[in-house]
C-alpha cells in the first residue's frame, strides 16, 4: 500500500494589522525577500495597514518623532514600502487582499475599487486559504 505524502505548504503569509510605516515596511521586506527565493506569498491587509494602503501613503517614511531615523533611511537608498510592494507584484507570486469587515470599520468602502488590492476576503475565506500555512507574520 502507498501512502502519499503531500508537499509542505511553502507559502509565505504575512497578516498586517498596524499602519506604522516600519510595521508596513518590514511585512513587505518579508514578502518581497520570500518572492525572490520563489516563494509565494499572500499579504492580508486589516484596519490601519489596509488604511495606509487605502490612502496610498506608500512612498514617504514617517517614523514619527524619528526624524534621525526617517533621514537615514533615505540617505541609505533604503527601499519604500511602494518599491518593495512593486517587487512583490512584478515576481508574479504575490498576491494583496484585503478584509472585508477592516473595509467596513474604516468607512472605506468607496475606495476599494480603485485601490489595487488584488481580493477582498473575510475571516472564514482567510481562514481556509491560510490553513495549513507554517511561515505566518503578523504585523
Amino acid at each position: 500500500m502507498s501512502h502519499r505524502v503531500s508537499a509542505p505548504d511553502n507559502r509565505v503569509v504575512v497578516f498586517l494589522h498596524s499602519g506604522e510605516y516600519d510595521r508596513v515596511h518590514q511585512g513587505l521586506s518579508i514578502a518581497a525577500a520570500a518572492t525572490a527565493a520563489g516563494r509565494r506569498v499572500e499579504v492580508y491587509l486589516f484596519w490601519w495597514a489596509l488604511e495606509r494602503f487605502l490612502m496610498d501613503r506608500l512612498d514617504e517614511p514617517d517614523f514619527t518623532g524619528r526624524e534621525d531615523v526617517s533621514d537615514r533611511f533615505e540617505a541609505r537608498g533604503m527601499p519604500t514600502v511602494r518599491a518593495l510592494l512593486t517587487h512583490v507584484r512584478e515576481s508574479g507570486l504575490g498576491t494583496v487582499a484585503g478584509c472585508t469587515g477592516s473595509l467596513g470599520a474604516l468607512g472605506s468602502e468607496s475606495k476599494a475599487g480603485g485601490s489595487g488590492i488584488d481580493v477582498w476576503l473575510g475571516w472564514s475565506a482567510i481562514l481556509q486559504r491560510t490553513a495549513g500555512v507554517t511561515d505566518r507574520f503578523y504585523l
